[in-house]
């Protein structure tokens, strides 16, 4: 599969040619559900567009658990078509569609209560297993297995002796979600879709009642573009209300945003060969690995402040960190934490008030001629409701529109992975690079790792790692911002790369090494650059003040001391 560059040229080129012709399909939102949208339509042979109003995933889909998973508590629910559906989904991610970014992951399962808790969580865990397998997706992941409390120690050695009796293992997945996004977008760019981040819809194009486009301004370069479109898919997360507003429809529901925040510490802080899995009194709590760190999270509470930077507040911090140290032999303090994000949920309002109880089904509407609307939903499912809003988008255009394909098209990268993981050795011979590096580069762009080597055969000082961020090396901010669209320092720190959290610094060691190696690319000047590092360090130091206020009200006034930067 031919790869596609998301450079500055591209954009510009992108945004120029939406505005120039009429286009089938217009999808606003490029988390992971819109830009599973935009390659699901232009698969299908459909002219379409993508607009972003910040970065790709730069909202929910950078800031979630990082799991591809069937939704085990959604069992104990009696919610079963959610979880079949999810775990066919893990399914294909794994065996198929990328297995160069889905990776299997263990997790240990505490049990507290002798006899009828391995009883019934095991029914539970036996049951999401025979789900799995039953839809021919799931045999590429071990089954689970009880544990006496001596091997589950042995498993997990940081647990406390007395924080369990046994415990069950099981497999689920894991991904970077916004390298997933980054990739999806690209994906999709590779078959024809035109794609623009910093293209902000102001406003939409209107005849009757119809709507027919979409007043878009490119944040970048400034101007307004008018993008017509028969129809547009709007897949704006937590902004759903605010976007349907624009036309004057709030739609036939209503997404309220549910705040999750999750800690990143080092890997040697809790020494354990698996991940866990423990019950609160309000949800789940992940202890999930992550390369050389673990992430924690995550909570589960209303959030109705600022979408674009929920921030976490003390007391979110302090609540995981006491429910993971009620089990850890070697409790974690406030010093061991390396990184904390925070992202919100759009979740589907019902009755309850309590946001954990809402749903994650995901519901698409034709709420006025022209414009669909697709909410809700999981992380893992995207790819169904992708599916599903460009089916009812299908209904208003005048021609014969072919079925889905997406089961079939694998991500950019996947093609050739397993080939070139095989012969890795011979590529750190050839390159001069360590094993490990190699190995650390096709797992994150898979076959799409040998442009990136391309990159450091060309200027060998790229192939150096960055300084204070040694897990990755220079030539991948070149790439972000060459090939992946990254516009700014920010969008590379943070989701190009895991910088921002994996870093006790938060990414402020390496932010001008960065910022100069992008300038050459994006056509920056010193004073660019001065701007570019000042506002990354102004960012983290309003979200480490936000990390210090005592509660949601006040944690959001200290994160809104630094907004999006914009070009001067």
């Amino acid at each position: 599969m031919r790869t596609a560059k998301l450079g500055p040229a591209e954009r510009a080129e992108s945004l120029a040619s939406m505005a120039e012709r009429e286009l089938d399909i217009l999808v606003v939102g490029a988390g992971v559900v819109g830009a599973g949208t935009a390659l699901d339509a232009v698969t299908r042979g459909l002219s379409t567009g993508l607009v972003e109003a910040r970065d790709w995933a730069s909202g929910t889909s950078s800031r979630s658990s990082k799991l591809i998973h069937g939704g085990l508590r959604y069992l104990e629910m009696l919610d079963f078509a959610l979880v079949r559906e999810a775990l066919k989904e893990r399914g294909l991610l794994l065996e198929r569609l990328a297995p160069h970014l889905v990776k299997p992951v263990p997790f240990l399962y505490p049990l507290q209560h002798k006899g009828w808790e391995r009883l019934y969580a095991g029914s539970g865990v036996a049951l999401y297993d025979a789900m799995s397998m039953a839809r021919g997706h799931g045999r590429g992941l071990p089954t689970h297995r009880h544990l006496s409390r001596r091997h589950a120690l042995r498993v997990a050695p940081a647990l406390k002796k007395e924080a369990l009796v046994g415990a069950l293992q099981y497999y689920d997945a894991q991904m970077d979600d916004a390298r997933y996004v980054a990739t999806l977008v690209r994906t999709a760019a590779a078959y024809g879709a035109k794609t623009a981040n910093r293209a902000r819809v102001t406003g939409f194009l209107r005849e009757g009642e119809r709507v027919v486009g979409a007043r878009v301004q490119d944040v970048e370069a400034g101007g307004e573009y008018e993008i017509r479109a028969k129809q547009i898919v709007n897949a704006t997360g937590v902004w759903t209300d605010d976007t349907q507003s624009m036309v004057g429809e709030r739609g036939q529901f209503h997404v309220r945003a549910s705040k999750g925040i999750h800690l990143v510490v080092p890997k040697d802080r809790i020494h354990s060969a698996t991940g866990l899995i423990l019950r609160t009194e309000k949800s789940v709590l992940f202890v999930i690995p992550w390369g050389r760190h673990w992430i924690i999270g995550t909570t589960d509470t209303d959030w109705d402040l600022d979408k674009a930077h929920p921030a976490a507040s003390s007391a979110d911090i302090d609540y995981l960190l006491e429910h993971v140290n009620a089990v850890l032999a070697v409790p974690l303090t406030r010093d061991d934490v390396e990184g904390v994000y925070a992202g919100l949920r759009p979740l589907l309002a019902g009755e309850s008030d309590a946001t954990s109880k809402l749903s994650r089904e995901h519901t698409v509407a034709h709420p006025v001629p022209g414009l669909v609307v697709v909410a809700g939903g999981k992380y893992t499912t995207y790819r169904v409701m992708a599916k599903d809003a460009v089916d009812e988008a299908v209904h208003g255009l005048d021609l014969r529109v072919a079925e889905c394909v997406t089961e079939d098209v694998p991500l950019l990268g996947a093609e050739g992975y397993r080939a070139l993981w095989n012969a890795r050795a011979r590529i750190a011979a050839r390159t001069g690079l360590h094993v490990v590096r190699v190995e650390h580069l096709l797992n994150r762009f898979g076959s799409a790792a040998e442009e990136v080597l391309e990159l450091i055969a060309a200027h060998p000082s790229l192939g150096e790692p960055l300084q204070s961020a040694d897990d990755y090396l220079r030539a991948e901010v070149v790439y972000a911002a060459s090939h992946e669209g990254a516009r700014h320092l920010d969008d590379v720190l943070t989701r190009r790369t895991r910088i921002s959290i994996e870093t006790f610094d938060r990414g402020t060691g390496c932010a001008r090494e960065a910022a100069e190696l992008m300038a050459p690319v994006l056509g920056w000047d010193k004073d660019h650059v001065e701007r570019e590092v000042e506002h990354y360090e102004k960012r983290v130091e309003s979200e480490r003040e936000s990390q210090r206020q005592p509660d949601d009200l006040t944690a959001d006034a200290a994160r809104l001391g630094a907004r999006d930067i914009v070009p001067l």
